[in-house]
């Protein structure tokens, strides 16, 4: 036995078998030397009528004080009822971040949501929370942790913002799930970066530019109608995409949708989108409206022709999804009701449907001017008594 220093680890030369090198100050602690060259520091303690093995680090991480002065802490634990050992072997079950997103994803994302939402909680995972989390344990992770790791994506609010909520979500079912036991998501009450509302709508200008821009695109027929029916029906992306003939219904003028972001709903047609239906030609063998390359298929890319499109008619920066907002405020404009228009839309909630259909400008600026004009006709007459 010796007084376990940097000189007597180095000097421990490996052989056939491990062995122990035993420390003269503290007697339960040593510096184990495998075969392999490998040292590491351990403490033997007794506890539950049985002698226990407590591994403290590999020496190079470790020093040799910096484990003595552990070893001295692990006993004080020992001699309070405490059993590190075991304590480190549960913390072991603990999944880390990476393992619990994993069954994260195969017990609730792909069971209870909908293939859109679940590439959403997918990328989340694999681009943002398991690179910067991945390693850590469910119970190890704190709200400065989470603070730390929404404050990084900053710069990209809107991502930072959704990131967090999936990471929320997974901490609400590590509870549910008994992984953390503590009954606290680090991530409640997280505040969350404020978001720039995009409003964009189509003026006349600008829908006179885009019929012209359609009619010019001869070679991208079926991605031409499905911008059509975006326009002309104020409905999702995916929606039209994966459209089939079986949920167009032409002497009701209607789409029934078995499934959409809110669940199945009905889209009433305006007889410009019946007219676009009617003259798609239907494929033999496709049970799709806009059908794709792939025998069989939808199209499945529509960004890359509306992007040539919307450069033809001058409108860069505007989305598809901007289609739909359009297609909501000009209801607004026309004098609809927000009840109406989420109808038209097919939101559940009013508020949704608040959001989207924002005035425009001009009719804030008709508006404003009709009522201004009145009260300063009144004042006028009033004045002239």
């Amino acid at each position: 036995m010796a007084r376990i220093s940097k000189r007597v680890v180095m000097a421990a030369q490996p052989t056939e078998k491990d062995y122990f090198v035993w420390d003269d100050a503290v007697p339960a602690f040593a510096i184990r030397v495998w075969p392999s060259g490998r040292k590491v520091y351990v403490l033997h303690y007794r506890a539950g009528g049985r002698m226990r093995r407590y591994t403290i680090g590999q020496h190079g991480p470790w020093t040799a004080d910096a484990a003595r002065e552990e070893a001295i802490k692990t006993l004080a634990r020992v001699h309070h009822g405490e059993n590190p050992a075991d304590e480190r072997q549960e913390e072991r079950k603990v999944p880390t971040v990476r393992q619990f997103g994993k069954a994260f994803m195969e017990r609730h994302v792909e069971v209870h949501l909908k293939p859109t939402t679940q590439a959403e909680y997918r990328r989340s995972i694999d681009l943002f929370i398991v690179p910067k989390l991945g390693t850590s344990r469910m119970t190890d992770i704190t709200r400065a942790d989470v603070a730390a790791f929404h404050h990084e994506f900053r710069h990209i609010p809107y991502q930072a913002n959704r990131t967090l909520g999936v990471l929320s979500k997974m901490f609400s079912l590590a509870d549910l799930w008994e992984v953390r036991t503590d009954g606290i998501n680090p991530c409640r009450g997280m505040r969350r970066y404020k978001e720039e509302k995009r409003e964009r709508f189509l003026t006349q200008e600008e829908y006179l530019r885009l019929g012209k821009a359609f009619d010019e695109a001869n070679d991208e027929p079926e991605a031409v109608n499905a911008l059509r029916l975006l326009a002309l029906t104020g409905c999702r992306l995916s929606e039209i995409q994966k459209l089939k003939w079986e949920h167009v219904f032409f002497p009701e003028r209607e789409l029934r949708l078995p499934d959409s972001k809110t669940g199945a709903k009905i889209v009433q047609l305006g007889q410009a989108a019946v007219d676009v239906l009617t003259a798609i030609p239907r494929i033999k063998g496709n049970p799709y409206v806009i059908t794709g390359r792939k025998e069989g298929g939808h199209l499945t890319d529509v960004q890359k022709p509306w992007r040539r499109v919307r450069q033809v008619a001058g409108l860069d920066g505007v989305r598809i999804h901007d289609l739909r907002h359009s297609f909501a405020s000009d209801a607004l404009e026309m004098g609809e009701d927000l009840t109406m228009i989420g109808r038209m839309l097919g939101h559940s909630d009013i508020k949704t449907t608040a959001r989207y259909a924002h005035l425009k400008k001009t009719s804030v600026r008709t508006a404003t001017d009709r009522v201004s004009g009145r009260i300063a006709s009144i004042l006028h007459s009033s004045s002239a008594r």
